[in-house]
């Protein structure tokens, strides 16, 4: 294996005609220059350069090793001024995954705002379910992942390296010409009677519906089963029940519904932002969950 910084010397020498020069651009001393020039002709095995009474000349070694290593030098220069950009954020990419209820309310903002102070970051943004999201997290597919969490559905911190970002409410969602609408708050007790829309395929806000109503000392009436949160507003808007959901899952909320607080009656869920413990984190991964951090600060009150 060839000593680049020999390389270099070679290459000074060959360019400025004398250990002199070479020594003097390098900041070496000139006997410092000849022992590398020595020790690089042991690597090669042959003379590189002619030693004259007013300088040196390269051999038709030197002269095919100085053209080589006059394209490495350039090559790492580059290397470098690459990674120079990627340390200022003026270049490379970062990919991202959260899941629906964010991707439809706060990804979008943090996103827009990075993209204005980082226009050449490229971002590969990946919106899926919990599980899926943990398996791009572990096969490194992504970088940066968005899970949540409740009290009774934690995830494991031996997994990955977890940062709360908020805790939001879980909210009532009831019809505009419904008798709750003229509120802003419901006991939960009063729902004992209305029958209730729901995510579907075991959707962990069934499970909270299920608990929040036995803690209130019923069981929910279940009349729909919705696939998301827009499908579950459409049929609360027309009156075939009622509905619980985190507050993001509604911040968009369809104009025939209204958002009520169940104050602490049901349990909140945690979103929170995972990455891998055994990485080496790159500029726009920091820069990304910074931003993550100041924002989730005033994205639910």
């Amino acid at each position: 294996m060839l000593d680049v910084k020999r390389l270099q010397i070679l290459l000074a020498v060959v360019e400025g005609g004398s250990v002199t020069s070479a020594a003097d651009e390098l900041f070496y001393t000139p006997s410092g220059v000849s022992q590398q020039l020595r020790k690089l002709e042991e690597e090669v095995g042959q003379p590189l350069l002619q030693r004259h009474a007013r300088g040196m000349t390269p051999t038709d070694a030197g002269h095919v090793l100085a053209s080589h290593a006059r394209r490495i030098l350039q090559q790492m220069d580059a290397a470098i001024a690459d990674l120079d950009q990627l340390a200022g954020l003026k270049s490379g990419s970062l990919s991202l995954g959260t899941f629906p209820t964010l991707g439809s309310s706060f990804m979008p903002l943090v996103i827009s705002r990075f993209r204005k102070l980082y226009p050449s970051v490229n971002l590969d943004v990946r919106s899926t379910r919990l599980q899926e999201l943990m398996s791009l997290l572990s096969k490194g597919e992504i970088s940066l992942g968005l899970l949540w969490e409740y009290e009774w559905h934690k995830l494991n911190r031996a997994d990955f390296e977890l940062t709360t970002l908020f805790t939001e409410p879980t909210v009532l969602v009831v019809g505009v010409e419904h008798p709750f609408a003229q509120l802003d708050e419901i006991d939960m007790v009063d729902t004992a009677h209305e029958q209730w829309i729901v995510r579907a395929n075991e959707h962990p806000v069934a499970e909270l519906l299920e608990r929040t109503c036995n803690t209130a000392g019923f069981s929910p009436k279940i009349s729909f089963q919705a696939n998301d949160y827009q499908e579950a507003q459409a049929m609360v808007s027309v009156g075939l029940g009622i509905a619980l959901a985190p507050k993001s899952a509604v911040m968009n909320n369809h104009p025939g519904v209204k958002i009520l607080s169940l104050g602490e009656a049901a349990a909140p869920r945690s979103v929170v932002l995972a990455q891998r413990r055994d990485r080496v984190r790159a500029p726009a991964e920091n820069a990304f969950q910074s931003l993550l951090v100041e924002m989730a600060q005033t994205w639910i009150r």
